[in-house]
């Protein structure tokens, strides 16, 4: 009986503790399980294969990523302050879509890149790429603040600023599952909020200075705080778990066979295909169909990432409790919903209704998607290679999106063409939802519950 109770509590002890985690590793409330007072070796990283999902280190990993979300998705969707700016002064004489290829370049890099630096990120290169992205980045937008022609800008902010976003997005959201395990999707969210507090500042910035400065010092104040940001991760961010040794392939070979993986794959690029047209063209829709003044039309990006906050945030905790696939599915659906709803949007108060609802909705869709990836994930030594390989399906389909968009709008706004415009964006949110529904439907045949 005495040792029936013994091997009990061991039970007992081992679950509130301990969770098992891929590749033998197990996860512990570093935290709580060392007084610094007490234990001098408390202060120490844990071992390797212990994930401590807590703690100083930890945290500043998030703290990092939030810089870098800022740095990189933050400017993407501050970009639609920037097409408007384009269309009617800097690159008058270009058709919409042309300018939107400036947009579309530089998010399509964020993810394209990552087929690269998904691998690199696995054989230990994580402060190379950091450091290379950051600079590229910076670099970027203070060469886009000298710039007067179309292909000036397309190299600058397109490729320039894309590419080092590509090699610093993947590895700041691969390097959350080293240190956190029971709360993954959670620190993941926490980071993500970077991004949409970036796109609510940086359009007031941008159109604030532009009147008093002129473009190129509201360009060149936001690099200096881009400067700054990248001051975070390079001081705090490391890796914890040495690169696993053995020969590194671009490619998993695995994921060509499993179902769940390829369908959230395949929904991922009609997701973002079409998940942007409402950021680059609510402020153009806003002032033509929409009653909006010429003056609160950018506040429109403002408050579409202001409701964005929300949406990286709450599905994030919640996905910890209830699935993250479950909540992406939540996600996916209301952004299609309420891009179908824009149909309706006639004047300032339904714009304004429609950008804070589209911003939480569609920000769950952008920040679950690396928790995504590491819940399809079979161990995570090779988290980086599945999401260098989902980014290049996501980057392609980025890169095309918003074009696709702005030609079927067509060259002059009162001529435009909004709704077969709304419906494309709609119609493509639809299909990712029902693919991903797919995915959900295989994983539980794969695991067997919900």
């Amino acid at each position: 009986m005495k040792e029936k109770d013994s091997t009990s509590a061991s039970d007992s002890d081992r679950t509130d503790g301990e969770i098992s985690v891929p590749h033998g590793q197990t996860i512990v409330d570093f935290e709580s399980k060392h007084d610094p007072e007490t234990d001098p070796a408390s202060n120490a990283d844990p071992p390797p294969d212990v994930v401590p999902d807590g703690g100083l280190t930890a945290w500043l990993q998030v703290l990092g990523s939030t810089a870098i979300l800022v740095n990189t998705w933050g400017l993407i969707n501050t970009f639609g302050v920037f097409q408007a700016y384009y269309e009617t002064t800097l690159l008058s004489s270009h058709p919409p879509s042309s300018i939107s290829w400036i947009g579309s370049t530089q998010a399509a890099l964020l993810f394209l890149v990552g087929v690269f630096a998904g691998p690199l990120y696995d054989a230990g290169y994580f402060r190379h790429l950091l450091i290379t992205g950051m600079f590229l980045i910076v670099f970027g937008q203070f060469m886009t603040s000298l710039c007067t022609s179309y292909w000036q800008i397309l190299l600058a902010q397109g490729f320039c600023m894309g590419s080092g976003m590509g090699m610093t997005f993947l590895p700041s959201a691969a390097i959350l599952s080293q240190y956190f395990a029971r709360h993954r999707a959670l620190a993941l969210g926490i980071a993500s909020a970077g991004s949409p507090v970036a796109g609510t500042v940086f359009p007031i910035i941008f159109s604030k200075l532009e009147k008093s400065l002129g473009f190129g010092w509201a360009t060149r104040v936001i690099a200096f705080i881009l400067l700054a940001m990248s001051v975070i991760p390079v001081a705090f961010m490391k890796t914890r778990v040495p690169p696993h040794k053995g020969k590194k392939s671009l490619v998993d070979k695995s994921l060509f066979k499993d179902g769940p993986y390829l369908s959230f794959t395949a929904g991922g690029f009609f997701a973002f295909l079409t998940l942007y047209v409402p950021f680059f063209y609510i402020t153009l829709y806003g002032t033509s169909q929409a009653s909006v003044t010429d003056s609160f039309a950018p506040y429109l990006v403002t408050l579409l990432n202001a409701g964005s906050i929300l949406g990286r945030i709450i599905p994030n905790a919640l996905a910890d409790r209830f699935g993250c696939l479950n909540l992406m599915l939540v996600c996916m659906s209301g952004s299609a919903i309420l891009v179908f709803g824009w149909l309706g949007v006639r004047d300032l108060a339904g714009s304004v209704v429609f950008v804070l609802l589209y911003g939480a909705f569609s920000g769950g869709v952008v920040s679950l998607t690396p928790s995504v990836v590491v819940e399809l994930s079979p161990d995570l030594s090779r988290v980086g290679t599945r999401m260098g390989f989902g980014f290049i399906v996501s980057g392609t389909a980025v890169l095309i999106g918003t074009p696709i968009a702005g030609a079927v709008l067509g060259g002059e706004s009162a001529n435009a063409r909004w709704v077969p415009t709304i419906l494309y964006a709609a119609c493509g949110l639809l299909v990712a939802t029902l693919l991903y529904s797919t995915a959900r439907f295989l994983q539980y045949r794969k695991k067997g519950g919900w």
